[in-house]
């Protein structure tokens, strides 16, 4: 009953969530800023929207494109960039401090400083016209991957549904790559640090675990801020070859063992040599792969250890010589066929 309730959850925060790019804010008025769609073209051709809680106003963030218009007053108006320490400059006016306010504050703000000096009765427009402040970006196994602009922090399972969801490769494991913020005093200091310095790495990693998080587990439902990179990794695969019955790849699980690997290979052939089983392991460190040699019946019988499989293994059952020349004989007495069909090994 947990995943239905998920799904409905997801549901529910896509329809309370309303798209919004230019926000519109003038002075002198009471009722709450306007929002319209102007959409902000992917690398792919897609749109996506900026998100907003439909109680909450959009805030001005660095980078974001504003258009300030002053009635009777041309030479004040035009496009302003927020600069990264979250200003604007303005004729007259000088440097006018916007970050974190709402179009309709900045208006305010704005026409309150030009009131007495530069006009009577000053009535001032702001717009937001284009967002870059609350870029988050999504790659990996989700159906639209791409930068969405989305206000607040939206939290991991929020940021995937705006995605699209998961696709049906997906892994076990969400990434979040997060760029660790310096101060300004440091802006001077080398770009890159030592390698055994401590607290000074410019990116954090976080993971979280999705199929923990679809299940209900939502200590792993993860914030994510302005400016993180959300990576879904494809699911890890193993492979099985040689004398099976479905030789090929297949996705790895959290747990996967020999025996439901061999069992998701539909078991041996007649001609397999159980006993003499080769699993191929690539280490990832080194990049060299190693040769685990093995008893698969006995494993198959419980009476070994089952093994547990790790990501890109390649799990070998070797051809019996003996089996291969005992084969046209079972077959001519019509013992090959049901021996092959009921699993049995031979000896």
């Amino acid at each position: 009953m947990i995943r239905p309730a998920i799904h409905f959850a997801l549901a529910f925060l896509l329809a309370a969530s309303s798209p919004a790019l230019a926000v519109v804010g003038q002075s002198k008025r009471a009722q709450t800023p306007q929002y319209q769609q102007q959409p902000v073209t992917q690398a792919d051709g897609g749109a996506v929207g900026v998100l907003v809680s439909s109680d909450e106003d959009y805030k001005i963030g660095s980078s974001d494109i504003v258009e300030i218009r002053v009635d009777d007053a041309p030479e004040l108006s035009g496009l302003f960039r927020v600069s990264a320490s979250g200003l604007v400059a303005m004729p007259f006016l000088g440097r006018v401090a916007v970050a974190g306010k709402t179009a309709d504050e900045v208006s305010d703000e704005i026409a309150g400083r030009l009131r007495g000096r530069y006009l009577m009765n000053p009535n001032v427009l702001v717009a937001v016209r284009q967002v870059n402040s609350r870029a988050f970006f999504v790659q990996g196994a989700v159906h639209r991957p791409g930068v969405y602009q989305i206000e607040g922090r939206p939290s991991l399972l929020r940021l995937i549904t705006v995605a699209g969801g998961l696709s049906e490769n997906h892994g076990s494991s969400a990434f979040i790559i997060r760029e660790n913020k310096q101060p300004p005093s440091d802006a001077a200091a080398p770009a890159a640090a030592p390698d055994n310095a401590e607290g000074d790495a410019r990116y954090t990693l976080l993971s979280a675990n999705i199929n923990g998080l679809l299940k209900g587990r939502f200590d792993q439902n993860l914030p994510v801020e302005p400016g993180d990179i959300v990576n879904i990794p494809p699911t890890d695969v193993f492979f099985v070859s040689g004398e099976v019955n479905a030789p090929g790849s297949f996705p790895l699980k959290d747990g996967t063992t020999l025996q439901q690997a061999l069992s998701l290979a539909q078991g041996a052939t007649f001609k397999g040599s159980l006993k003499d089983g080769l699993i191929f392991r690539e280490d990832p460190s080194t990049g060299k792969r190693e040769e685990i040699r093995a008893d698969f019946a006995a494993v198959m019988g419980g009476k070994k250890e089952d093994i547990v499989i790790k990501p890109n293994d390649v799990i070998m059952v070797p051809n019996s010589k003996f089996k291969s020349a005992m084969a046209p004989i079972l077959n001519a007495f019509g013992y090959g066929a049901s021996v092959a069909a009921g699993g049995r090994v031979i000896r």
